[in-house]
């Protein structure tokens, strides 16, 4: 049924949201701006040049620089305390049965980064990071890459993804998109299934048996 399966990261097969979630609001807070979930939300599953432009037209007297580094210092110490696999990851990714790349609107460093703390990097054949599109996600690029370096057909290549900027640009690429919410919840717009976990939606999608 499929060539290939496709993972976001963020979110999707890590638990890292949670902790930007948590650095990104005392960092807006450290500088005089007390952001609510909401104003979070928005940014989840954006690369970081579009949130930038976000943040920019909500609080556009905010210094945006010492914001981030203030957020980034954060983040990394969050990130280096250890990240854990969501739900279901370390299954899905030994029993897929199938080619596995990861597709992540985080920098290549950052992306290889994570995928080493968390102890996974060694799953994946290809790994697709903001630095090797031009359009990233919700653009379908970033997808329709990752089914090129393969040479498989994108429509027989499944997406797990937990974002509406993921699912989207999965869905553009003409790929079968599982949406798993994590931090932001989903009617599932763009996905063929909406699902509460990994491994729920691996089967409702006929990747593994039911």
């Amino acid at each position: 049924m499929y060539d290939a399966v496709f993972f976001d990261l963020d979110g999707t097969l890590i638990d890292t949201e949670s902790i930007a979630m948590l650095t990104g609001k005392a960092a807006f807070a450290a500088h005089g701006h007390a952001v609510d979930d909401a104003f979070m939300h928005a940014l989840v599953g954006k690369d970081e040049p579009t949130s930038a432009r976000l943040i920019r037209a909500a609080l556009p007297h905010a210094d945006l620089e010492a914001v981030n580094r203030h957020w980034r210092a954060g983040f990394a110490a969050g990130v280096d305390a250890g990240l854990a696999l969501k739900p279901g990851a370390e299954e899905l990714l030994a029993q897929a049965g199938r080619p596995l790349a990861l597709v992540t609107s985080t920098g290549r460093v950052g992306a290889h980064r994570k995928l080493a703390i968390a102890g996974i990097a060694e799953a994946f054949s290809h790994v697709v990071t903001l630095d090797d599109v031009r359009a990233p996600k919700p653009a379908p690029d970033p997808y329709l890459l990752a089914a090129e370096l393969f040479g498989f057909d994108p429509a027989r290549c499944l997406v797990f993804e937990d974002s509406e900027t993921g699912a989207e640009a999965a869905h553009r690429a003409g790929c079968v998109v599982v949406q798993v919410p994590d931090v932001v919840p989903s009617e599932g717009r763009w996905a063929h299934h909406l699902a509460p976990d990994l491994l729920t939606g691996a089967r409702m999608a006929g990747l593994l048996r039911a």
